[in-house]
């Protein structure tokens, strides 16, 4: 089934994606899913349940802070329990905002990442000016070609749709 998608992608955008630099196709493909990512959240993610939420935990953080510093053993073990709540609430909303937003996006992201992994999967988008302990892990554990300051494909993915969802989740107003 997958195939006959890939098929149907290389028919339709093979030439395109074959004329242009890896760096161009790879962050041209993290441009476009960190804007689908980011709308899938604002669509699917409670964004007003969200900022709530973030403002308890400044909250909550401003009077932790208060109370170790004048060391209230009092505030201190209501704010605990506070904290069971807040944390009740934590995972009711990250619940909401993992699995349907995951539900919709990672297929497209199989499909679409597969596709130019035939592609691209060894190839190595920008040298960084050293090496860096985890991509060299990393490498080495899967045996990669990539040398350890080689950012590939799939990191520059990563990086560009990292930055391009946090810039659209600024502009959108996005908790």
């Amino acid at each position: 089934m997958i195939e006959v998608i890939h098929n149907a992608l290389d028919a339709a955008f093979g030439g395109i994606i074959l004329s242009l630099q890896p760096i161009w196709v790879a962050t041209i493909f993290g441009a476009i899913m960190g804007v689908f990512y980011t709308l899938v959240n604002r669509k699917f993610v409670d964004q007003e349940k969200m900022k709530k939420l973030q403002e308890m935990n400044k909250q909550f953080q401003k009077e932790w802070k208060e109370a170790q510093k004048n060391k209230d053993e009092k505030k201190m073990k209501k704010l605990q329990q506070k904290q069971i709540e807040m944390l009740k609430l934590q995972n009711e909303v990250m619940k909401d905002s993992m699995f349907k937003p995951m539900l919709i996006s990672f297929p497209m992201f199989i499909i679409f990442y597969g596709w130019l992994a035939r592609y691209y999967v060894e190839t190595a988008i920008v040298k960084i000016p050293f090496n860096f302990f985890l991509v060299d892990w990393f490498h080495g554990m899967y045996h990669s070609s990539l040398q350890a300051n080689e950012l590939g494909f799939l990191g520059w993915y990563f990086l560009t749709t990292y930055i391009v969802g946090s810039i659209l989740r600024k502009i959108l107003d996005m908790a």
